[in-house]
This record gives structure tokens, C-alpha cells and sequence, in this order.
């Protein structure tokens, strides 16, 4: 059985680097240093003119955790609406109750407006107080799959949950294994797992086309540099996907 590979992206570049690079999907987000939310519609647009590459879009209206207001969901459930009208194959998408359980009907609702197209649970299951319980609410509301590190800091580390995971999944999900994945260790995330789906950024740090640069202002966080910035790289995402199939 072939192995798929995800990759998020936060451009443009980065979604023709995965497409290049042979990966099957984007996870498309932006802010990926707030761990990501919901891209612009244009950035959405842009990313289903590239051939080859299926496009799940983040629904996430803001950074922090994954309690949400009765307006966030509102915003969500619009941006779901906004993205399936143009023509996305998925969205991905997450809730919490307070307690740290899914929150059941506020992702009932993102899942009516996403009726039609895949939709994936993301990492918000990594923050949950149960991972059993959660799954089998994630199942029952009829996701396709979920994104998880098996509740570690990476996917190497979680390793022994993600197999956990995917025996009580017994195929009524497709776990997808994610958080720290690169090269040096996607083949042995899948074997020690056994998913055939995992997600990377497969991501580099490119050095910005500016000639003239001014020092000294930072646009996000105090001290950053503002000439560079990290795209993904499709010789990554290759050696991924050969790793990940041999």
C-alpha cells in the first residue's frame, strides 16, 4: 500500500515545493509559528491552481487553545462554507470542552457545513484529557481521519500511543502521524505505528530577495529577522516520500 505524505504549507512556494517534491496533500495554514490558522481566501484560490496536489484548508480562527466561543465557531463554520464553495477537497478542523473533551456540538456544526468533502480532526486531539474517549467521539462524528503526535511533542516520541491509536482505530479512521517528522525518521514513525499516512512541514530557511534592508524593526516578534523565511522545500518532501515507500 503506498504511504501518503502531507505537508503544510503557508504559501504559495511551499505548496508548489510539496506538489514538486511528489507529496499527495497541504495541509494549508497560515501563522504557522501560532501553530496555524485559517488561510486567506486568496492563498486558498491560489493553492487549487496547482496541479497534482489535493488542498485541506486549517480552520482555526485564532492562535492559543482550542476553547471557543460561540462567535469563533460562527467564524468557522463561515470559513468552511468559504472554502468548500472554492472547491477545496478538505478542511481541517477541532474543538475542546473546557474539561478537555471534544466539543461535540460545536463540531457537529463544522461538520453539517462541510458536508461533501473530507474533513480531518487536527492536533487539538493532542490537547484532549482522554485520547481513547476522544477518538471514538472524533469517529462517531465522521471525521476521516486525525492529525496526532500520540499526545508526545513529536510523532517519534509518541510512536506507542500512535500504535494504540491505530488498533482501536481498526480502520474506522486513518490516524495521521504527525509533529517533528523529517527525513531521518518518517520511515520509522510509519513502521513503528502502522499508518500508512503521515504529516511534515519538510520546511527550510530561505534568505529574502530584499537589496535594501531595514535594520533594527521587527514586523512580529521583537528581534526576529525579518529577511528570511521558512518555505517548504520539495528535495525534503522527496526524500520523505522515498523513505516513507521504499
Amino acid at each position: 500500500m503506498k504511504r501518503i505524505l502531507e505537508v503544510c504549507c503557508g504559501d504559495i512556494d511551499s505548496v508548489e515545493a510539496a506538489a514538486a517534491g511528489g507529496a499527495d496533500r497541504v495541509e494549508l495554514c497560515s501563522a504557522l509559528g501560532e501553530g496555524g490558522v485559517t488561510p486567506s481566501i486568496g492563498l486558498i484560490r491560489r493553492s487549487l491552481t496547482v496541479p497534482g496536489i489535493r488542498v485541506h484548508v486549517l480552520i482555526r480562527p485564532r492562535g492559543g487553545d482550542f476553547l471557543y466561543t460561540a462567535q469563533e465557531v460562527d467564524c468557522m463554520v463561515d470559513d468552511i462554507v468559504a472554502a468548500r464553495e472554492a472547491g477545496v477537497h478538505g478542511v481541517v478542523i477541532g474543538a475542546l470542552t473546557p474539561d478537555g473533551d471534544i466539543d461535540m456540538e460545536a463540531c457537529r456544526r463544522m461538520m453539517d457545513a462541510a458536508a461533501g468533502i473530507s474533513v480531518t480532526f487536527h492536533r487539538a486531539f493532542d490537547m484532549c484529557r482522554d485520547p481513547h474517549k476522544a477518538l471514538e467521539d472524533i469517529i462517531s462524528l465522521g471525521c476521516d481521519r486525525v492529525l496526532t503526535s500520540g499526545q508526545a511533542a513529536s510523532a517519534l516520541e509518541g510512536k506507542e500511543t500512535l500504535a494504540e491509536m491505530v488498533r482501536q482505530a481498526a480502520g474506522r479512521i486513518i490516524i495521521l502521524a504527525g509533529a517533528g517528522v523529517s527525513p531521518d525518521n518518517a520511515a520509522d514513525i510509519i513502521a513503528a505505528s502502522g499508518t500508512n499516512e503521515i504529516h511534515a512541514s519538510a520546511r527550510h530557511t530561505i534568505g529574502s530577495g530584499m537589496k535594501y534592508r531595514h535594520q533594527g524593526v521587527s514586523m512580529g516578534t521583537p528581534g526576529s529577522d525579518e529577511y528570511s523565511r521558512k518555505v517548504t522545500s520539495a528535495g525534503i518532501v522527496r526524500t520523505i516520500v522515498e523513505e516513507i515507500n521504499r
